[in-house]
C-alpha cells in the first residue's frame, strides 16, 4: 500500500545576493507554522525553503568581491541563510540549493522533455532588464527617470536594455487554458487581490517568452542541455526548484523518485507579491507544457514596511532577524509578525509595536496565566494536579469557549489566516484569565470548606492551559513546550509535537496527580528596546 501524500508546503527559494532580513524570515515563519499546524492534525508533511544562487546579480556581486561565483554562494549560505532557520526555529525537512547536482539534473531533464515536445524555439529577444528582479521587463512595468531614463518599480534602478539570441518558451499558447484553471479552481491563487492580478494580467495576452540567457552575458547558469552557448534563464531554473528537490528527474526506483509520486504537487506555496506573476502565470504553464499537476495554491503575501518603505538592504531598511530575536526570542518574533499582520496584506513593522504586543498578549496575558496556575498548584496542592469535583456554570461555559477557539482556529489555518487563528487563540486565553479573576483561587484557598471548588478551578486553569499550549505549539514551539513540561503532560500525554489539533478541544486528558511545577516566566517583562 502507498503511502498517503505528504501536505506540501514551500516558500519561494531565496535570493542570495546579500544577507536575510526579516521579510525572508516572515515567509519562512509563515511555510513552518502552517507545516506544523498540519503536522499536529496527523498529516504527513514535507516543508521545502532554500537559495537560488545563479544569474546576473550574483555573478556581478561575487566579482565586486573578487571571488569566484561559487565560492561567493557557498559562504552566504553557509554563514548567513542557513543559520537564520536555526534563529527563527524554522523545522524544514529539506534544503535546496539551485547550485547542487540534484537540482542541475532535474532542470535539464525538464527542459529538454520540453524542447523535445516542441514547447521551446530559438529566436532574437531585445528589452529591458532589471539585474534586481532578474527579470526581461515590459515596457508598461517600468516608471520614468530622470531624462529619457526607465526605471524598475521595484529597486527604484535604472534597467538595462539587452539583445540576445535566445530559446523562447510558448507561453503565449497558455493563454487560455490557464485562465480556464483559474476559471475552475478559484482557490488556486489567494488572496483575491492576487488573484484578481494575474488574470488581469494573463487577459492583456501573455507572450512567448525567454527561458535561456547567452553565456557570453551570462555564464553563471545551468547550462542548456543541448545548446552549450546558452544557461538556463535563471527563473527558469530556480522556479524547478519545487520539484527537483522532491525527487523530478532522479532515477526511477530510487527513494528519490518515489518521493516525487508522495509529495506532488505542492498545496501551498508562499510567495511574496512581486514574485506572483512568475509563480502564477509561468511555473503553472511550464507544468502544464511538462503534463505535470500545478500547485493547489500560491499564496502571496504582502510587503513589511519599514518607515512606509518595502524592507531593502540597499535601502537600509533591512532588518536581520537576530536583531529582534536575541531581544525578545525566536517564539515572540514568530508570534509577532503572524498575529499582527493580516497575511497576504502589507503590514509596518515597528518596535514600539512588538514591544507593546510582548507586553500585553505574552508576558501579561499567556505569560502571567501561566505563572499563577503551576504557582497556585504548587501553593494549595504541593505540586500535584488536583482532581475536579463537579463542574459549575463556569467552567462548562469555559469548556464551550475551548471548542469554539479550537474550530475557529483550525478554520483560520485552513484558509492561511494566521492571524485569525491566533486571535482564536488568544480569545481562549482572555476568556481563561476572566475566569480566573472572577473565580478567585485565592479567597477559596483561605477557607477549607471550599477546598472541593478550588480544586475544580486549579484543575480547569491547567487544563486550559494543555489546550492553549497545543493551540500555540506551531507558533511558539520553545515556550509551549516548557509548558508542558511544566503542566507534566509529557509522562501521560508524550511529547507536545504529537497532541493533535482535535486533542485540543477535548476536555479532561490531563490526568489529575501529574506533578505541576514553577518555572521562571514563560515570557519576562523586558526593557524598551534603545
Amino acid at each position: 500500500m502507498s503511502e498517503p501524500k505528504s501536505f506540501y508546503v514551500t516558500t519561494p527559494i531565496y535570493y542570495v545576493n546579500d544577507a536575510p532580513h526579516i521579510g525572508h524570515a516572515y515567509t519562512t515563519v509563515a511555510g513552518d507554522v502552517l507545516t506544523r499546524w498540519h503536522r499536529q492534525r496527523g498529516e504527513r508533511t514535507w516543508f521545502l525553503t532554500g537559495t537560488d544562487e545563479h544569474g546576473t546579480k550574483v555573478e556581478r556581486t561575487a566579482r565586486d568581491n573578487g571571488v569566484e561565483p561559487q565560492e561567493w554562494v557557498d559562504r552566504l549560505v553557509e554563514t548567513a541563510w542557513k543559520p537564520v532557520l536555526e534563529t527563527i526555529d524554522a523545522s524544514n525537512d529539506d534544503f535546496i540549493r539551485t547550485t547542487t547536482g540534484r537540482h542541475a539534473t532535474g532542470v535539464a531533464a525538464f527542459w529538454e522533455k520540453l524542447r523535445e515536445s516542441g514547447e521551446v524555439y530559438e529566436s532574437e529577444f531585445e528589452g529591458p532588464y532589471c539585474v534586481g528582479c532578474e527579470e526581461f521587463k515590459l515596457p508598461g512595468d517600468l516608471i520614468d527617470g530622470k531624462g529619457d531614463e526607465k526605471l524598475c518599480p521595484i529597486h527604484g534602478k535604472p534597467v538595462e536594455m539587452l539583445k540576445e539570441r535566445n530559446w523562447f518558451f510558448r507561453l503565449e499558447s497558455y493563454t487560455d487554458k490557464l485562465l480556464e484553471h483559474y476559471r475552475q479552481h478559484p482557490e488556486a491563487i489567494q488572496p483575491q487581490s492576487a488573484r484578481n492580478e494575474v488574470i488581469s494580467f494573463i487577459k492583456q495576452g501573455l507572450r512567448d517568452i525567454s527561458m535561456s540567457r547567452a553565456v557570453h552575458n551570462v555564464a553563471w547558469g545551468i547550462p542548456l542541455p543541448w545548446d552549450d552557448e546558452q544557461v538556463v534563464y535563471v527563473w527558469f531554473d530556480a522556479l524547478l526548484n519545487y520539484i527537483t528537490a522532491i525527487g523530478y528527474g532522479a532515477r526511477e526506483g530510487t527513494p528519490e523518485h518515489d518521493r516525487f509520486a508522495t509529495t506532488w504537487p505542492a498545496d501551498v506555496q508562499l510567495v511574496g507579491k512581486d514574485i506572483l506573476r512568475f509563480h502564477a502565470v509561468y511555473w503553472p504553464a511550464m507544468l502544464m507544457a511538462a503534463g505535470l499537476p500545478l500547485p493547489k495554491t500560491v499564496f502571496a503575501h504582502g510587503w513589511l514596511l519599514v518607515g512606509g518603505e518595502k524592507m531593502s538592504k540597499s535601502k537600509l531598511t533591512g532588518i536581520a532577524p537576530e536583531q529582534i530575536v536575541d531581544h525578545f526570542g525566536s517564539d515572540a518574533f514568530r508570534y509577532y509578525f503572524l498575529r499582527s499582520i493580516q497575511f497576504g496584506a502589507d503590514g509596518s513593522f515597528s518596535w514600539e509595536d512588538l514591544s507593546a504586543r510582548y507586553n500585553a498578549e505574552l508576558a501579561n496575558g499567556l505569560g502571567n496565566l501561566a505563572s499563577r496556575a503551576t504557582a497556585m498548584v504548587n501553593k494549595y496542592c504541593e505540586g500535584v494536579l488536583p482532581e475536579p469535583g463537579a463542574y459549575a456554570n463556569a467552567d462548562l461555559a469555559l469548556q464551550d469557549d475551548l471548542v469554539a477557539a479550537v474550530e475557529l482556529a483550525d478554520a483560520a489555518m485552513e484558509r492561511i489566516d494566521f492571524a485569525g487563528a491566533l486571535a482564536a487563540a488568544k480569545g481562549f486565553v482572555d476568556a481563561v484569565n476572566l475566569y480566573v479573576t472572577e473565580q478567585e483561587p485565592w479567597k477559596l484557598a483561605k477557607d477549607e470548606s471550599n477546598a472541593p471548588r478550588l480544586r475544580t478551578v486549579l484543575y480547569t486553569m491547567c487544563e486550559a492551559l494543555r489546550a492553549i499550549a497545543i493551540l500555540h505549539n506551531p507558533v511558539m514551539p520553545k515556550s509551549m513546550s516548557l509548558l508542558w513540561g511544566r503542566l507534566g503532560a509529557p509522562a501521560h500525554l508524550g511529547p507536545i509535537a504529537d497532541a493533535t489539533v482535535a486533542s485540543a478541544g477535548h476536555w479532561g486528558l490531563l490526568p489529575p496527580g501529574t506533578m505541576v511545577t514553577k518555572g521562571d516566566s514563560l515570557f519576562p517583562r523586558l526593557d524598551e528596546v534603545e
